[in-house]
């Protein structure tokens, strides 16, 4: 698969309060880090995957640059956008309860905010010191 586009299979639901971009984003990070993006896989451009989903370029954009923001994705310039190597086990493993953790916040309605200041209270707890 590799230097190929895969078929990226993700849905938008335009009636949740996830904003599409979040939806977009969450949805690319759980298949890169479940395994289901190596390494090294081309993804539609951002005009083809908005299209793909009836979503405006920004949205996909948005979603992507965060995704590189995270290092999971990297831009190539005009050769595309692939999954970004270098990661490891640990980031794999944490990216995984990342995903599942937004998951269940979603599925609890807890809002973004809400969900990101209780990660960020959990860090802060668990730091030495």
């Amino acid at each position: 698969m590799n230097g190929e586009e895969p078929d990226v299979l993700i849905s938008v639901d335009l009636d949740s309060p996830v904003p599409p971009y979040e939806q977009v984003r969450g949805q690319l990070a759980a298949m890169i880090g479940d395994g289901r993006l190596p390494v090294g896989t081309r993804l539609p451009t951002v005009r083809q995957l908005a299209a793909d989903l009836s979503l405006a370029p920004n949205t996909v954009a948005r979603a992507y640059r965060e995704l590189e923001g995270a290092g999971l994705l990297e831009t190539r310039g005009r050769n595309g956008t692939f999954v970004a190597p270098g990661r490891d086990e640990a980031m794999d493993r944490l990216q995984r309860a990342a995903a599942e953790y937004a998951l269940q916040a979603h599925r609890l309605g807890v809002p973004p905010g809400a969900a990101l200041a209780l990660v960020r209270a959990a860090l802060d707890a668990s730091r030495p010191g």
